[in-house]
């Protein structure tokens, strides 16, 4: 099968060269639309992907969103379980929900009023056999319901398989459980919170695949972060391949209570060997993490348009005590210390993206050393594409 006239399976050979030698991904990748909707279908759609946070959804709350074009529902019942649904209605196709709000419980579609519980169920169709009559014969709500897609809560992110023939979570994740649980412990992650503050949007003229790559590798951080190198420099910086889908850089130099007057308290199954340690990995496709003693971070980036991306951050601290007022201004200058750093990888995001409009680049080139998780990174689209037109890598 043909992917497109600008990426043939053939010009995806390079990628597969050893680092020294290889190329990566067609420019066509970043900027073709029609490319950006096979993203979707055979890279977003065969994997688990973070579409939201599970703190945006109080309990009996309706939520839209937006899934690379597809609308999607997410929806909390009165007790709190979290549920997907493409957000249309099964009559007429209309979009149900336009914006996030308390439910009583129901879903009302707003054209014909046929109405849906919190799990998805058609429970009222309102004048379909004829006026004042809610039922007609042969008729049957059943399998007429919202049609619900596969999905995940896990670390306060919500996820979903949205073909939903991915392995299990726990199977496709097991590289980051392996390594959240490695350092935090079950309970660190149980009591991972986040307060209203604590969180950071910002919109990337750019593919999302830019902003994974940049994430993936600190060779840029004496140049666009010259203050974060000052204290956590490249040279302490290591590349780390998880699995097969999850790379990032570590490092030795985080120090929980630099520059504190009140550090936040770390986590309590955090192993003091490790007390220093920084963990930054990328889950493919789509999901930044920061791992430290005292908090973490979670990075979703929502894939708008083919040049256009969107980025939602939490920070998680540890149970409802790192919330009190006391470490207000602690955990201040940790949210201004990450939005600096994540602002300022927006510049170069950005002139990638027009730069892939240049005929005189051609993939470019990697460091063997420092672009080591980039180039996984690469192989692992790569296959994706080779995957769809039935070639494998060689």
């Amino acid at each position: 099968m043909l992917i497109s006239d600008s990426c043939t399976p053939e010009s995806l050979d390079a990628v597969f060269l050893p680092i020294e030698r290889a190329s990566g991904l067609p420019n066509a990748c970043y900027t073709d639309p029609a490319l950006f909707e096979f993203e979707r279908e055979q890279v977003m759609a065969r994997n688990w992907v973070a579409v939201s946070f599970a703190d945006s959804l109080e309990n009996n709350t309706v939520s839209p969103a937006d899934f690379m074009g597809i609308p999607i529902l997410l929806t909390r019942s009165r007790e709190g379980q979290i549920r997907v649904f493409h957000n249309v209605c099964s009559h007429r196709g209309l979009r149900l929900v336009e914006e996030r709000r308390k439910t009583n419980g129901r879903v009302v579609c707003p054209y014909h009023a046929w109405t849906y519980s919190m799990d998805g169920r058609l429970v009222a169709t309102p004048n379909i056999g004829g006026v004042g009559v809610d039922s007609a014969p042969g008729f049957n709500c059943e399998g007429k319901g919202l049609k619900e897609i596969r999905s995940h809560v896990w670390m306060g992110a919500v996820f979903i398989n949205l073909d939903g023939r991915a392995a299990a979570f726990g199977e496709s994740m097991k590289p980051v459980i392996g390594r959240t649980l490695e350092l935090m412990g079950e309970s660190g992650m149980s009591l991972m919170k986040v307060s209203g503050e604590d969180r950071i949007d910002m919109e990337v003229r750019s593919n999302w695949k830019l902003i994974v790559e940049n994430f993936l590798e600190a060779y840029h951080l004496p140049v666009i972060h010259p203050a974060l190198n000052s204290y956590s420099p490249l040279k302490d910086h290591h590349c780390r391949i998880y699995g097969r889908n999850m790379a990032g850089q570590w490092t030795t130099t985080f120090n929980p209570s630099l520059g504190c007057e009140h550090p936040l308290p770390v986590f309590p199954d955090w192993s003091r060997e490790h007390l220093m340690i920084g963990d930054y990995p990328a889950v493919y496709p789509n999901l930044l993490m920061g791992l430290q003693a005292n908090h973490v971070f979670l990075g979703i980036l929502h894939p708008v348009e083919v040049g256009r991306t969107r980025e939602e951050f939490r920070i998680f601290y540890c149970d409802e005590g790192a919330l009190d007022d006391v470490y207000e201004e602690t955990r201040a200058g940790n949210l201004s210390a990450w939005s600096k750093v994540f602002l300022e990888d927006i510049e170069p995001c950005e002139r990638m993206q027009a730069g892939r409009r240049s005929p005189g680049y051609r993939g470019g080139a990697f460091s063997p050393a420092l672009d080591i998780c980039s180039h996984h990174f690469h192989q692992w689209i790569a296959e994706h594409y080779r995957s769809a037109s039935g070639t494998s890598a060689h």
